[in-house]
């Protein structure tokens, strides 16, 4: 548990990556303490940065991005200017979704929805096949989002 943290704040949270609208009065029924009481903590939390962003986590498919891909991205030079410039081609790019600096055999790993193929040949001719620095990619096209999600476990003190 991250110093400053108590097994409160860890039931706040854990009730708040499942319901980010939780209210005060539900999360202190959840936690134990008064509702007052959660308002603070979650404005402590939220100060401090612990909670990132509260989001609405939305279905692809229903406003027409089905399709999801995971791509591998293979830099020919790891320079601090070509990797932070495909840094922000990636930030910039409202198809990608998630970008990761990552080791191993791969320089970057994306999650990137699309329309449709033809929608994710347009992605890659302008920032893969576009980009002098990009060495190979590999794609691979989700079948079944069997779990996402950015909840992390929280551990208690």
């Amino acid at each position: 548990m991250p110093v400053g943290m108590d097994r409160f704040d860890a039931r706040i949270l854990e009730a708040l990556q499942l319901n980010a609208r939780a209210t005060a009065e539900a999360l202190s029924d959840h936690v134990g303490l008064s509702a007052d009481a959660c308002r603070k903590r979650l404005a402590r939390l939220r100060a401090s940065g612990v909670i990132e962003a509260e989001i609405a986590v939305l279905d692809p498919a229903s406003v027409g991005r089905g399709l999801i891909l995971i791509v591998e991205v293979t830099l020919q030079h790891e320079r601090k200017i070509a990797l932070d410039r495909f840094k922000a081609a990636m930030q910039a790019a409202p198809e990608v979704m998630q970008c990761y600096y990552v080791t191993g055999h791969a320089d970057f790993i994306l999650i990137l929805s699309a329309r449709d193929m033809a929608d994710y040949e347009d992605f890659t001719r302008r920032h893969f096949f576009a980009e002098d620095n990009v060495l190979r990619f590999r794609t691979s096209a989700v079948m079944d989002r069997v779990k996402t999600g950015f909840a992390l476990p929280v551990d208690a003190a």
